[in-house]
């Protein structure tokens, strides 16, 4: 029997996607409170919207889920307001295209402007749809133990780090991540190198992939593709029926994604007060 296929776009799926990868950075922020308490992470739930701080400047301090749950509210936003405001933070939204109409005509009201767009795209994980696995390639692939989450978030670091800040931002970044809950982190390896990472997070029954990076000497070599394989049928095996990943639209990284199954399911827009 075929399995079922991708499922449709609609507001009972994005609530899924977009709980799921709120999920996966609220256990973020939550990893980031334990490992650096001088930092104020934090989040809170503000009737499904959940706002998220993990200091000021990082790509995680944002709400997910406007308008997705409940009709978006004054008194809402104005709290939101107040959690980054207390933090020095400044207040953005992810917002999915099915929260609807009302959002849009509510945040323009407030200041926010739009400033960035994310495709969010899944695949169902059936077991006659998931990649095959060669076992024949040099790449072999393995899940990474408790004790080698610093290795791997230095491998992971070097894929991403074209200069030595934006190295040791993504050292620590990984470091966080490595370590959060829900997150299984995998290690590609050529000649019993390891030379390209990945991450998945699994909250409810979606597996968000993530972490994906291969140092620069040893790309175009099947590190990611195998890293892919692997984490779809990890999460399958987990009892994960849907995976999902982001990334910029018309980037490579979407590209990639469509020839490897993955659906567009629509195209997020990230919102901030004041347009600064």
């Amino acid at each position: 029997m075929r399995s079922a296929p991708n499922p449709l776009t609609d507001l009972v799926l994005s609530r899924r996607l977009e709980r799921a990868e709120a999920s996966a950075n609220a256990a973020f922020v939550e990893a980031r409170a334990e490992r650096q308490p001088t930092s104020g992470a934090a989040w809170r739930d503000f009737n499904g919207i959940y706002a998220m701080f993990d200091g000021v400047g990082s790509p995680l301090t944002q709400t997910f889920g406007l308008g997705l749950f409940a009709p978006p509210s004054e008194a809402e936003l104005t709290a939101i307001e107040e959690f980054f405001a207390k933090r020095g933070a400044e207040v953005l939204h992810e917002v999915s295209p099915l929260a609807g109409p009302a959002v849009l005509a509510l945040l323009p009201s407030r200041g926010y402007v739009p400033i960035e767009q994310t495709t969010v795209m899944h695949r169902s994980l059936g077991p006659d749809m998931l990649p095959a696995i060669d076992h024949e390639r040099a790449v072999r692939t393995r899940i990474v133990g408790p004790m080698e989450l610093e290795a791997w978030a230095d491998v992971s670091a070097r894929g991403w780090g074209e200069s030595p800040e934006l190295a040791a931002f993504m050292r620590d970044f990984g470091t966080v991540t490595a370590r959060s809950r829900g997150v299984t982190c995998f290690a590609a390896e050529i000649d019993g190198r390891t030379v390209g990472t990945g991450a998945m997070a699994m909250h409810g029954s979606v597996a968000l992939l993530a972490g994906a990076s291969t140092v620069p000497e040893y790309r175009g070599r099947g590190a990611q593709l195998a890293l892919l394989a692997t984490r779809l049928r990890h999460a399958a095996d987990h009892g994960c029926d849907l995976a999902m990943m982001g990334a910029a639209p018309g980037s490579t990284s979407q590209t990639n994604a469509e020839r490897q199954g993955f659906r567009i399911a629509y195209t997020r827009l990230k919102w901030r007060r004041g347009g600064a």
